[in-house]
This record gives structure tokens, sequence and C-alpha cells, in this order.
């Protein structure tokens, strides 16, 4: 599990103006936030659990290995600074939880049964489908 206030110390944001409707007072402030985390550059996470996140989040991430998240639901940027940490703070730990083993099963005495009947009525089935044989 990984240090969340740690990672959060890690965190950089900025401020930019969001997009949308929102008239003329969203022309003036800057609500919507960036946040950016430095997943290969980070002292918060194990070398386990960065190999793990950045197998897991390869699609979300940069080039150099950052994870960006936008978070402009509010008006406010407080807000939206929190909710997006949170989001990003969940993403990461999500992405380095370890999988857990599969245990290996068999077929019960039923599954198979009711496996090789259904398929005799299959087989059945087509043969039917075939010419009457004079």
């Amino acid at each position: 599990m990984p240090d969340l206030e740690a990672i959060k110390q890690e965190l950089t944001w900025k401020a930019v103006r969001s997009s949308g409707p929102g008239g003329q007072h969203v022309n003036k402030t800057a609500s919507k936030v960036v946040i950016q985390f430095d997943v290969a550059n980070s002292q918060a996470l194990t070398e386990e659990e960065k190999m793990r996140i950045l197998k897991k989040l390869e699609p979300r991430l940069t080039t150099n290995a950052v994870l960006i998240i936008e978070s402009s639901d509010s008006r406010s940027q407080h807000q939206n600074r929190d909710s997006g940490i949170e989001r990003l703070l969940d993403i990461i730990t999500n992405a380095s939880k370890k999988p857990k083993p599969r245990k290996k099963t068999k077929p019960t005495k039923a599954s198979k049964f009711k496996r090789l009947r259904e398929k005799k009525m299959r087989g059945e089935k087509k043969e039917n489908r075939q010419k009457p044989s004079l």
C-alpha cells in the first residue's frame, strides 16, 4: 500500500481556464485543475509498486511516465483540486494492488455430464438435417 501523504507532497498542479458553457464567469476564472504525478521518479513508491503502476496505467501515462488528471466538475478551484487529488490517489492505490494468485479448479462431475449431453444433442440435431437414406 503506497504512502498517500508522501504522494500528495510529490504532486504538481496548476489551474487553467475551464472549457464549455458557463457564461461570462468562465472567461475570467481559472477553475479547472490539472494535476501531474511523476510515477517513474517518485520517492513515495517502492520499485515493485512503480513497475505495477507503469504496467497497469501504461495507456494513461505520458512518454515520461507522468500521470495527468484534469478536474473541472465544480466552479470552485479548491473543490476541483481536492476531487482531482482524490481521483488520482484512487487510481494509484488500485493500480498498485498486488493481484490475487489464481486457484486452479477442476470441472465438477455434473458439469462434465451436462457438457457431454448437450454435445450429443447438438450432434443429433445436425444429423437430423441430412436427407433420409432410402
